[in-house]
């Protein structure tokens, strides 16, 4: 049979859906598993936004929409902008995509061609460097400094920056570490990528899932040059809804057009028009609950955590995750999820999805179920950790 083709030989595995496997098995068998891998909100979509996409249905609402999104979307993304971050951003800039997969798709299409590099910072989201792979565009993977925090500075910048680097993508909040870039930080990233005339891509997915004290900043707040990634799945609960965005800088949104003309053919209809509910400011407080909801099991987990013994580089700023370092079990990273799970039904995700420095000595713990999931999970590690 004809061989297929070797690009597919660049994407590997995910060892999260391997646990998450294994879980479901166990599931299936009777055992009470909790999930502590995937990266999904257990809050389903808020109910006037599913209402939403009923209607949407009811009205006949099923045909092809604008390639780049309904423009009644785009009007109220631009106004989200405008309410959240003070900034006035044009709405055809705001291109709707299948996921920010999609998103992410377009963007390092439009900037990078093949065999031109992309800088990560790692520990980072995997499928960036995979879809880079599938574009055959060079990754540059870099490790961020442990000992400060994966903090990503000038300095990191200095090191890991080639002549070749052409593009620089990163996160806030990040996954898996919940790193929060603050405003001085995306200040310094702006600056540097403009002075080598390089794109900035920055990944926003988590935008809103902060617990710093500090109001959220988006890297448009600075440039109008830099390259956004965003979704409806994170913090407006959407993720099988598969909606995301892009925001493109004004010279690219004919661009960005034609390719998701070819691309996609159009984002979701129905998830848009439910996500145009989502983006009403009378949502703000329902979603406002479940972000504190969030901060207190983050605080329930990193305090329980931190009493097992177990190093958190970063103090859980963003997203919902906590990134530990397992090295005092004495256990690598892939073993210690295996066996939390099969022997005390805990599914967690090991650190070699993620890259960096010793991603086998790191798991990522998912605060995505509620307080009482939570101390049971921790005791159950606890007893785990004890037995070993």
């Amino acid at each position: 049979m004809p061989a297929l083709a070797q690009r597919e030989q660049q994407v590997a595995a995910f060892q999260v859906m391997h646990i998450l496997g294994t879980a479901h098995r166990l599931m299936a068998a009777g055992h009470d598993v909790i999930h502590l891998e995937v990266g999904e909100p257990d809050f389903p979509t808020p109910q006037r936004v599913v209402d939403a996409g009923q209607a949407a249905l009811a009205a006949g609402k099923t045909f092809y929409t604008p390639s780049t999104g309904i423009p009644d979307l785009q009007h109220a993304l631009a106004a989200s902008y405008q309410r959240r971050y003070g900034i006035q951003v044009a709405p055809e800039r705001f291109i709707l995509t299948p996921g920010a997969s999609g998103a992410l798709q377009v963007v390092l299409s439009l900037t990078l061609d093949p065999q031109q590099t992309l800088l990560l910072p790692e520990p980072g989201y995997p499928c960036n460097r995979h879809i880079a792979a599938l574009l055959n565009i060079h990754t540059h993977c870099a490790p961020l400094p442990v000992e400060q925090g994966f903090t990503l500075d000038t300095p990191w910048l200095s090191e890991h920056w080639t002549e070749e680097t052409r593009a620089l993508l990163v996160a806030s909040p990040a996954n898996p570490t919940g790193k929060v870039l603050r405003r001085e930080e995306l200040q310094a990233l702006n600056l540097w990528c403009m002075q080598r005339d390089a794109h900035l891509i920055v990944d926003e997915i988590y935008q809103g899932l902060n617990y710093t004290g500090e109001r959220s900043h988006s890297i448009l707040e600075f440039t109008d040059e830099a390259w956004v990634i965003n979704s409806f799945s994170k913090y407006y609960g959407m993720t099988g809804w598969r909606l995301g965005w892009c925001v493109v800088p004004e010279h690219a949104i004919d661009a960005a057009n034609r390719l998701c003309q070819n691309l996609f053919l159009a984002p979701p209809t129905v998830s848009q028009y439910a996500a145009l509910r989502a983006l009403q400011p009378d949502m703000d407080e329902e979603y406002a609950t479940r972000v504190a909801a969030f901060a207190e099991r983050r605080t329930c987990l990193q305090a329980g955590l931190t009493e097992l013994g177990f190093t958190l580089p970063v103090a859980g700023q963003g997203a919902f995750y906590l990134y530990a370092d397992i090295s005092h079990t004495g256990l690598d990273a892939l073993t210690f999820c295996e066996r939390l799970l099969a022997e005390h039904h805990v599914a967690v995700t090991p650190g070699d999805d993620f890259g960096g420095t010793h991603p086998n000595h790191y798991v990522r713990f998912a605060y995505t179920c509620e307080p009482e999931r939570l101390k049971e999970a921790l005791a159950r590690i606890a007893q785990f950790v004890e037995g070993l």
